[in-house]
């Protein structure tokens, strides 16, 4: 199937690794061209260079207030259009609630939450018709995942958020979209399952618990996110896609 993503223009941060670099991957695979950040300029630039000649990378940090529009600017200097945005941002700490403090809370709301709202914001002032919006969740939104305390807090407000921009940009054709993983095999994922006990016995739980009985492949969910970024999903928005081997086992 053509996903309709030749030449069009899209922004993913946090996309020098991660699903958010899968996603990229995929986009530019089936014809798209990419901006994607980083925080650091020099991964940035490898990450874009390791995808080829329709992708730049910039440094940028989510919780820079002017990043956004930074941002879009390199879209359209580069590419000469901006049709849309996945925003994919670093997991916060991991921590009970009585461990976290109040830095850790403040810092991850900067980066998490108020900048992929301030990033959602300036897209959604800046796209046409058939533009999209779309934002790297977790299963957090449905349900707390043990001892990431911060994630379980920031994440379900994200979505709650993204569902009333999904309702306030329909009727510019704007779509709003949420992707979220489960247990894919990432380093963030590797990170959280080494700092048990028994990094092999956590993951062989983890696996018991999941209907297709293994980790997922960041390629699998960039795959679905850019299915969900192109206009072959025009008629989807305001979902929260859950890309986990059947964990969640609500409708």
């Amino acid at each position: 199937m053509d996903l309709g993503l030749k030449d069009r223009v899209y922004v993913v941060t946090g996309a020098t690794r991660g699903l958010g670099n899968a996603t990229a991957r995929e986009l530019v695979a089936d014809g798209a061209k990419v901006v994607l950040t980083g925080r650091d300029a020099k991964t940035a630039a490898d990450a874009a260079a390791a995808l080829g000649p329709e992708v730049v990378g910039v440094a940028a940090d989510n919780a820079d207030p002017e990043a956004a529009a930074r941002l879009v600017a390199t879209a359209r200097e580069r590419f000469g259009r901006f049709d849309g945005v996945l925003i994919s941002v670093g997991g916060p700490p991991s921590g009970l609630a009585a461990d976290n403090t109040d830095e850790q809370w403040q810092s991850a709301f900067e980066s998490v939450f108020l900048g992929a709202v301030r990033l959602a914001r300036t897209a959604a002032a800046e796209l046409a018709d058939g533009g999209v919006i779309g934002f790297v969740l977790s299963g957090s939104v449905h349900e707390p995942i043990p001892n990431l305390t911060i994630s379980n807090g920031l994440r379900p407000g994200l979505a709650g958020f993204a569902k009333s921009l999904a309702d306030e940009l329909g009727p510019r054709g704007i779509r709003v979209v949420g992707v979220l993983p489960g247990r894919v095999d990432t380093d963030r994922v590797r990170q959280l399952d080494a700092a048990s006990a028994d990094p092999e016995a956590t993951r062989a739980a983890a696996e018991s618990r999941i209907p297709l009985r293994r980790y997922g492949t960041p390629e699998e969910f960039g795959r679905a996110a850019a299915f969900l970024l192109s206009p072959a999903a025009s008629y989807v928005t305001g979902v929260m896609l859950p890309v986990d081997g059947g964990v969640r086992h609500g409708f």
